[in-house]
């Protein structure tokens, strides 16, 4: 080759050259802003990211709270346990002295009450007997009450006839 070919060749080398760096400065360009991009998208996932550590904090803190209270009512549960316990052995109690209650007013209450019926029964018949008695004794002492004042009467009228003709 000669030296013009060559001299050629170097300048045409030299542009080729020149397009590959205008591209490659293109390229870096491009990459430049891609990176300013990816710098602005970690920064907004590091935001995000310290968001949902705030979230999550939140979260723990909540689900703490709702451990206790779960806790709580556990506790609160074993003891409406224990109480519905003692709720079913008093009402098995009271089941059992109801029983008692009814099996003594069918054998000892129902009986007196029918022997105080029958005594009742009886007595009424006495007393419309001494009744019935009281009325002639009363009707008597009417009589004998009138019959008394008669006699007086008499005696007044005996005592006159006998000052006047005495």
């Amino acid at each position: 080759m000669t030296e013009r070919e060559l001299l050629e060749k170097i300048i045409q080398n030299q542009e080729d050259m020149r397009s590959d760096m205008e591209t490659i400065k293109s390229d870096m360009k491009t990459m430049k802003s891609d990176m300013d991009l990816m710098k602005s998208d970690m920064k907004t996932m590091k935001s995000d990211m310290d968001l949902m550590k705030s979230d999550m904090k939140t979260m723990k803190s909540d689900m703490d709270l709702m451990k206790s209270d779960m806790k709580t009512m556990k506790s609160d549960m074993d003891l409406m346990k224990s109480d519905i316990k003692d709720i079913r052995s008093d009402i098995s109690s009271l089941k059992e002295k109801t029983a008692q209650i009814e099996l003594h007013l069918e054998n000892v209450t129902d009986k007196n009450i029918t022997l105080l019926a029958e005594n009742y029964i009886t007595l009424i018949r006495k007393l419309n007997e001494n009744n019935k008695v009281t009325d002639a004794q009363l009707a008597y002492q009417v009589k004998v009450d009138y019959l008394s004042e008669e006699v007086e009467i008499l005696k007044r009228d005996v005592k006159e006839l006998k000052t006047h003709i005495a």
